[in-house]
């Protein structure tokens, strides 16, 4: 049976398994086993990437030293940069280590099917045994304290070009064979992954982890296109779209109580901007890599979240050494109510609180 839904549904499932709802999670941990990932981005207009997602759901309670106790001291979270389908393209995240068994036996053998990193893994053998040797004598160590002893260079048309270690890394960590395991400043360390991943990590074979990720991912998005949750949930028909949607049973009409949120650009409730747009009817695009002159809402425009609709994008930033938030522009992509507008106003009041500044507006 194909579930039918309406616009506002849809809306309300997906904002719900976003934890965007008026049930806030209990702490950062159950936040990221629910969300199954926060992404990392080293853009911080406002706060960091993986923050701002954390403080949006769990509001002032948060604070930005609790990710790194959880990936450096208690090693419930890691980092990594997944590059597995249907991520595209890589990016850095952090996980929950309850869930890594889902993803160990994949990760083994891993590049398989990129036969260029194969190939150049392959070439560059005697790179990897030394890497491996000196991280097993020396423990975490940055990027820049490792020798290069490739064989073969990396080529690329981008910022990787030659960027030997670096890539060996990254490379060895899509194999578990290595992980990040702290940073200092924005810079990653590197160790054995045996010696950061937990040792009683019980290892679920692909074949059963691959259909368990998709219910994962399905069951965190609540509604989403077949092409990036496969099989997982039920078939589900959105009405005034066209499009082929799965959606988490479990999740359909359940009771909703919505807020106001102010959303990272990398927020995954507007990533996949093709559901953005048929289910919210929400137009929206990171303009950061524009020219200022062509930018409609600005450098790095939060979506505005009020209850189960999108209605606006905030165009701040951050000035941390005036210790002000300031805000360019509140653009209202249909005229705001007086309420939307005051509890607009009252997060952006929040917003500046926890980052410890002073909203400021223009004129």
């Amino acid at each position: 049976m194909v579930v039918t839904l309406d616009r506002d549904e849809a809306r309300r499932i997906a904002v719900r398994a976003q934890r965007l709802d008026a049930d806030r999670p209990a702490g950062l941990v159950p936040l990221a086993e629910s969300l199954t990932f926060l992404q990392l981005d080293p853009t911080a207009a406002i706060a960091p990437s993986a923050d701002l997602i954390a403080y949006t759901r769990l509001g002032a309670a948060y604070r930005p030293e609790t990710l790194v106790a959880a990936l450096e001291t208690d090693r419930l979270l890691y980092e990594v940069k997944a590059m597995d389908d249907p991520v595209t393209p890589p990016f850095a995240m952090v996980r929950p280590v309850s869930d890594l068994g889902l993803h160990l036996d994949r990760m083994s053998r891993w590049p398989e099917r990129l036969s260029g990193a194969h190939a150049w893994l392959e070439a560059n053998d005697s790179f990897r045994r030394d890497v491996l040797a000196r991280l097993r004598d020396s423990g975490p160590t940055l990027s820049k304290d490792i020798p290069d002893t490739a064989a073969v260079p990396w080529v690329s048309t981008g910022w990787t070009h030659n960027q030997n270690v670096t890539r060996l890394l990254e490379l060895l960590q899509g194999r578990g064979e290595v992980a990040v395991a702290g940073r200092i400043g924005r810079q990653r360390t590197w160790d054995l992954g045996e010696r950061v991943y937990p040792a009683d990590i019980v290892v679920v074979p692909e074949a059963q982890a691959g259909p368990l990720r998709d219910e994962r991912r399905l069951r965190s998005l609540g509604i989403a296109r077949r092409a990036l949750v496969g099989e997982a949930g039920e078939p589900a028909r959105v009405d005034g779209s066209t499009l082929e949607w799965r959606v988490d049973p479990a999740a359909v009409g359940l009771p909703f109580a919505g807020r106001t949120a102010l959303l990272s650009p990398f927020d995954r409730l507007v990533h996949d901007r093709v559901r953005t747009k048929e289910v919210f009817g929400f137009d929206y695009l990171l303009e950061m890599y524009k020219p200022a002159g062509k930018r409609r809402w600005g450098y790095f425009a939060l979506p505005i979240l009020h209850g189960e609709r999108l209605v606006g994008k905030l165009d701040a930033a951050a000035d941390r050494k005036a210790g002000v938030l300031r805000v360019e522009a509140v653009h209202e992509d249909e005229p705001f109510t007086p309420e939307v507008r005051d509890e607009v106003r009252a997060e952006i009041a929040a917003l500046a609180i926890w980052l410890g500044q002073t909203p400021e507006y223009a004129r």
